[in-house]
């Protein structure tokens, strides 16, 4: 019971999908009564005695249009075609269809159907009274113009409605990622800031220590002398922990975005491998014994690697005077043929003696290799760090010359010019906007010009019916009762009954047993009134002409 249940309801919510608004359901019982309504008068008015039936029928299937598009254009044409009263429903069933149904197949196909169906209906249910060629030229003439045209529009509505809702969640999209991209510029300009004030200050804040504490010991120095160094180097420590808690805020939201893989990077500050030099003679000066060599052919590096390198080398000398005083230091930038090795190694520390004795413990921020792990990731390298067999230390950063900056660039700019109209992703070519009005105008021509063909083809075809149900008074003159019928037709025009059908029970009676044909009379004068029909009769049997009378009618 509650498996029908369900699929009844799923029935109903398929044949009349909502959302139903108290305002909606009021609209559409209002309209569906008004459409029975009309068709009923509509067959009142042809005196078809469907009015009840097909007023019934069009007022369901004006609920229905919208769950069953196709379906109900098929069925409106069918009815349609037999009578005048569902021709409302059919340009409201054209209109649904045109808008709802998506593939092309499928709507063509639906009115292709209706046509067809209109078409043959029409046909069965005047077929005695109009040539089927009329007949079939009238239906498309009126299946284009009451079907076909409210589709196109409908289909034009939809489409333009579908595409300002693209575009208006595309801009709501764009809108989004602008603040995403803003929000991340500034979390990887934190990320920067914080990476140059730990590798930087923090590095002259390390040597400051290292050289306080070995001063603190000195013993040349007065106890006035000592106690003012030791006030130095605890300056020094305290400025280190405030500089780890501000890199440490910094650090907080900028970590917690993804880098972007092939980002620019910082702009270098001042040095490069040029200023590697410079660090080893700043360490030398602080007493530390300092080893420095380069291997192999020296070769351009982007703006973003050559910085890398810089930092890399600054940050492992701070490290190794913060946590191997008085161990000797090797620097090494080898020149490999495709990327540029930095190397720093240490030692294990020496028992701290003499001048070192009393340096003390240099704080550790904890952020130094996450930021040249991060540093060399960005450029397109990677780090390595870690103890060596000899209980020291190793730093080794593997960098590419050229890095990750041009290709990632290249990547986003590609990737927004795509998103501007340029070329997508996959390389194919952008076609430009999808225009619908255009479709639609090239359809609304295409019915114009069809239909202005078949009234034009309509014109001609009833001029010439007309002359064809026409005789002239001189030709009736000359026919005489008597003739065979095969001389009379040959003199005779074909015939139309479209013109004569209503006028043919208004004669004289017709002579027993004889099969008649009737034509307008023209006179080649004005008639008597303008409501005066002069008609023209002509009577056969057993192939001879037996009676013909010319009488008059009113409308």
């Amino acid at each position: 019971m509650e498996a029908i249940t369900r699929a009844w309801s799923k029935a109903v919510r398929t044949a009349l999908p909502g959302p139903w608004r108290p305002r909606r359901v009021v609209g559409e019982a209002v309209l569906a009564l008004l459409m029975g309504v009309t068709a009923g008068l509509l067959e009142v008015v042809a005196r078809t005695g469907l009015a009840v039936p097909f007023g019934l029928a069009v007022a369901g299937l004006w609920l229905l249009r919208r769950g069953f598009p196709a379906t109900v254009l098929v069925l409106t044409g069918a009815i349609a075609g037999w009578s005048i009263g569902p021709t409302p429903l059919l340009a409201c069933a054209g209109w649904a269809a045109g808008a709802r149904i998506g593939r092309v197949r499928r709507v063509t196909g639906a009115f292709l159907l209706s046509y067809l169906l209109f078409c043959v209906f029409g046909t069965l249910k005047d077929g005695a009274s109009f040539s089927p060629k009329l007949i079939v030229g009238l239906s498309l003439a009126i299946f284009l113009v009451f079907a076909v045209l409210p589709a196109l529009y409908g289909r034009y509505r939809a489409q333009r409605r579908a595409l300002l809702d693209a575009l208006r969640e595309r801009n709501d999209q764009l809108v989004r990622e602008r603040a995403m991209v803003v929000h991340q510029a500034r979390l990887r300009e934190r990320h920067r800031i914080a990476q140059d004030m730990h590798d930087s200050l923090g590095h002259q804040l390390a040597l400051i220590s290292v050289h306080s504490g070995a001063l603190e010991v000195d013993r040349t120095l007065s106890d006035r002398q000592r106690e003012a160094v030791g006030v130095l180097r605890q300056a020094a420590v305290a400025a280190m922990r405030e500089l780890r808690e501000v890199v440490g805020v910094l650090h907080d939201e900028s970590t917690a975005l993804p880098p972007v893989v092939g980002s620019p990077g910082p702009a270098p500050a001042r040095g490069g491998v040029d200023g590697v030099e410079g660090l080893v003679e700043s360490s030398r000066g602080a007493g530390a014994r300092v080893e420095f060599r380069t291997e192999g052919e020296r070769r351009p590096l982007a703006a973003a690697v050559d910085h890398a390198a810089y930092r890399i080398v600054q940050e492992a000398l701070t490290n190794a005077h913060k946590h191997a005083p008085g161990a000797p230091i090797a620097v090494a930038l080898r020149y490999e043929p495709d990327a540029l090795v930095v190397e720093v190694t240490n030692p294990r520390a020496p028992e701290l003696v003499g001048a070192h004795a009393g340096a003390g413990v240099v704080v550790s921020g904890g952020q130094g290799l996450t930021g040249l792990r991060e540093r060399a990731r960005l450029v397109g390298g990677m780090v390595h760090a870690g103890p060596t067999p000899e209980q020291g230390f190793r730093l080794a950063a593997v960098l590419p010359y050229e890095g990750a900056e041009a290709e990632g660039a290249a990547a986003l700019l590609a990737e927004d010019d795509w998103m501007l109209g340029g070329a997508s992703p996959t390389g194919e070519a952008d076609t430009g906007p999808r225009r619908p009005a255009l479709g639609c105008a090239a359809g609304v021509v295409a019915v114009t010009l069809i239909v202005a063909g078949l009234v034009a083809w309509g014109v001609v075809a009833f001029v010439r019916g007309a002359s064809d149900s026409t005789v002239q008074q001189s030709l009736y003159d000359q026919i005489q009762v008597g003739e065979s019928k095969s001389e009379v037709m040959r003199r005779l025009p074909p015939g139309n009954d479209f013109f004569t059908s209503d006028y043919q029970e208004a004669g004289p009676p017709k002579p027993e047993g004889a099969h008649c044909r009737w034509y307008s009379l023209s006179k080649g004068e004005p008639g008597d009134s303008w409501s005066d029909n002069h008609m023209a009769r002509f009577c056969f049997k057993g192939g001879v002409l037996v009676d013909k009378v010319a009488y008059v009618t009113k409308d």
